[in-house]
């Protein structure tokens, strides 16, 4: 099985790397430093396994694993972590495999059997990656960052920093002050997963960050159209259907 060792620390990967050795079937097909690193090894490399720091720069290792695109296998993951007994609660009550920095060989080789026993089986396999993906929503329920993409690179923009969202194409973009650029989500998912006091779904294709709009202008029966804060000063219309919800989060329209 080919593994991806994903730790911002490079003592923590070379230790993991070593131990590894004495598992001749699991090959490392290679290393990340950080989460936008893992994403972009994740996609070229498509891993049988992922050896996933917690706690990293950028985005965590749930954070990672929210934004594999859909279209890329999601690999079975072994979670390598610092935290206390207590924090770890969360991976035991989710049946998360982990490991304990510094990892031991012992427990490498329970969690590697483990991955290989669901490897083997797959309905057990579905069973792992949609309870991984189900602890990666609930442990990271809030989005404060957006894996935005482009052709060539992968950026990681605070929410505040993004003006709205809007599908295009079948593609949802993120629209920036300066960039446009697409993500991996459904618009439906942004509106669960954004702060709910930032963004508001303005119609069916656009979900705008209500504290970047630059002007409100009255519009056809009763409605609203929203100038944007970019350089284009951009307009978007508020639906019949939206026009409620939308005097109700901001009172005094």
């Amino acid at each position: 099985m080919r593994s991806l060792i994903v730790d911002d620390e490079a003592d923590a990967r070379s230790r993991l790397g070593r131990l590894l050795k004495s598992h001749p079937d699991i090959v490392v097909a290679g290393e990340a430093q950080d989460g936008l690193d893992a994403l972009e090894k994740i996609e070229e490399l498509q891993p049988d396994i992922l050896f996933l720091d917690i706690e990293m720069p950028g985005l965590t290792g749930f954070e990672v694993v929210r934004s594999i695109p859909s279209k890329v296998p999601l690999p079975l993951v072994i979670f390598t972590t610092g935290y206390d007994q207590h924090a770890l609660e969360a991976f035991q009550v989710n049946a998360l495999a982990y490991l304990l920095k510094p990892v031991e060989p012992e427990r490498l080789a329970q969690a590697i059997d483990r991955a290989r026993r669901l490897n083997t089986y797959s309905e057990d396999k579905d069973a792992e990656r949609k309870n991984l993906l189900r602890a990666a929503q609930d442990r990271s329920k809030a989005l404060r960052r957006v894996v935005c993409r482009t052709r060539d690179r992968l950026v990681l923009v605070p929410v505040e920093q993004i003006l709205w969202f809007q599908v295009e194409g079948g593609i949802v973009r993120a629209k920036t002050a300066n960039e446009s650029f697409w993500v991996n989500y459904q618009l439906n998912e942004l509106e669960t997963a954004l702060p709910e006091d930032l963004f508001f779904r303005a119609r069916r294709d656009a979900l705008v960050n209500l504290g970047r709009i630059k002007e409100i202008k009255p519009y056809f029966k009763s409605g609203f159209l929203l100038v944007m804060a970019d350089a284009a000063a951009t307009e978007i219309v508020v639906s019949e259907r939206q026009v409620p919800p939308f005097r109700q989060r901001l009172p005094g329209l």
